[in-house]
């Protein structure tokens, strides 16, 4: 009796949980679609820059915090015309293994790597007006690139990461290469042989590249449905920023041009020591910004300060030129691994070193006097006001008279006055104890005759 009581009392209460399981399923469901947790952390961070190793040690910075900070979703806001392979494909490796999904804001344009970049976020979002796709290889100079095994290569690598959330990867392969026809049923149009394929962001939608379209970073946040989110705005840091400015072409060059003018001067017009330490200093802020930025390595540092010393000892040790070859060619190829791009990098070099050498010429010709060049020139005059003689002077002894102390054949020796005088004649024979007198002096060189008589 008691047992079908705890029954009776029991079945209601089972039956009111397993209603309020069944109900609470529907809202716990709306609550997962309605972005999660409440105050869930966004990080919004800003890649608008060139895709090199530069944005990379950033964006992984940006994505060790996310992670760290257990964030529930990263913003990241594209605006890129592209850049290194190398790096695009690590930026998409970090985003895709990355515990932190990935809704990518695309605030412009995301062309060639930039996409490659977008293709890899879970989600992406795009203002209107702005473009994605453009993705064919190019080299440093814009040029198309045609070989087919590089070509293959991206179109793969594009088609995966269009795979990895269900997107059109022939969509992909259009972007890249040009050799491809497709048709785009779903926006009217084909895509001929010889175009790259771009997508608006109202076209991206259509086709399932795009999530949904944001006017603003707020409407792109607001399209992840999260409820009432901590938004954290990641930003680089001072140093980052610092190395930013630092690579810029103007400001590379610059430095350039104040390095190599800094050394050169104070090599060949030393005893400043301000034009040297202004040299160092630059070049030491060319390697700064360059190490910062992830664009150079110790290696390279060290390569330069090579170059240098070996300049430096061509001065001092005779090496025929090989010290001096060497060391620029090192200090030229420290400088050249260290930038993003050595061809662009030559060419600032090439600049830095035509202005650097118009500004020592001038230095230089100023203050001609302390040149090092100095060392090896004997500047004092040995003249005969310095009381300097190079040989005895003789214009004394013109018409003198002596006697012959030997025969002159026609050389000889003359006594005049007290001194004895090597002497030639004029071709004739005089012998010795005849009285002579001078009729020529040149040089050394003293003429005499013999005296003739008065009558």
């Amino acid at each position: 009796m008691i047992q079908r009581l705890r029954m009776l009392i029991l079945l209601p209460i089972a039956a009111l949980l397993l209603c309020s399981l069944f109900a609470a399923a529907p809202a716990a469901v709306a609550a997962e679609e309605a972005g999660g947790a409440l105050g869930s952390t966004v990080y919004v961070v800003e890649a608008k820059d060139t895709v090199d190793p530069s944005l990379e040690h950033f964006l992984q910075r940006a994505y060790k915090e996310a992670e760290d900070a257990k964030a529930a979703r990263v913003l990241l806001v594209l605006n890129t015309l592209g850049g290194l392979v190398d790096n695009a494909l690590n930026i998409g490796e970090l985003i895709r293994t990355s515990s932190v999904p990935t809704t990518v804001y695309i605030q412009g344009k995301a062309v060639s790597a930039g996409t490659y970049i977008a293709l890899n976020a879970e989600q992406i979002a795009m203002q209107p007006g702005s473009t994605m796709g453009a993705a064919a290889v190019v080299d440093g100079n814009g040029t198309l690139i045609t070989n087919p095994k590089t070509v293959s290569f991206w179109t793969e690598e594009m088609k995966s990461a269009a795979l990895l959330h269900d997107r059109d990867p022939n969509i992909a392969a259009a972007m890249v290469n040009t050799n491809l026809t497709l048709e785009l049923k779903d926006l009217g149009r084909t895509k001929e042989k010889g175009d790259v394929l771009t997508l608006s962001a109202a076209d991206a939608v259509k086709v399932g590249y795009a999530e949904y379209t944001a006017a603003s970073v707020d409407e792109a946040l607001d399209g992840l449905k999260l409820t009432q989110p901590n938004v954290v705005n990641f930003h680089a840091s001072v140093m980052e920023r610092i190395a930013q400015f630092l690579t810029t072409p103007v400001i590379m060059t610059l430095l350039l041009i104040i390095g190599i003018a800094g050394i050169a001067i104070e090599l060949m017009v030393p005893g400043f020591g301000i034009p040297g330490i202004v040299g160092l200093i630059a070049f030491a802020l060319y390697f700064f910004g360059h190490y910062i930025a992830g664009f150079a390595g110790l290696e390279d540092v060290v390569l330069f300060v090579i170059g240098i010393l070996l300049l430096v000892s061509e001065l001092f040790v005779p090496s025929f030129g090989i010290l001096g070859i060497l060391g620029a060619a090192s200090l030229v190829a420290g400088v050249l691994m260290a930038a993003p791009n050595p061809k662009s990098a030559g060419l600032s070099l090439l600049a830095a070193f035509i202005v650097a050498a118009v500004i020592v010429f001038i230095v230089a010709k100023r203050f001609a006097h302390r040149g090092v060049w100095n060392k090896f020139i004997l500047k004092d005059a040995l003249t005969t006001e310095g009381g300097y003689v190079s040989t005895a002077n003789k214009s004394s002894y013109l018409g003198m008279k002596g006697t012959t102390i030997t025969p002159l054949r026609p050389a000889g020796t003359v006594r005049i006055g007290d001194a004895r005088v090597d002497v030639v004649t004029a071709g004739e024979f005089i012998p010795s104890g005849v009285s002579v007198v001078v009729i020529k002096v040149e040089g050394t060189r003293v003429v005499v005759e013999q005296e003739i008589a008065a009558q």
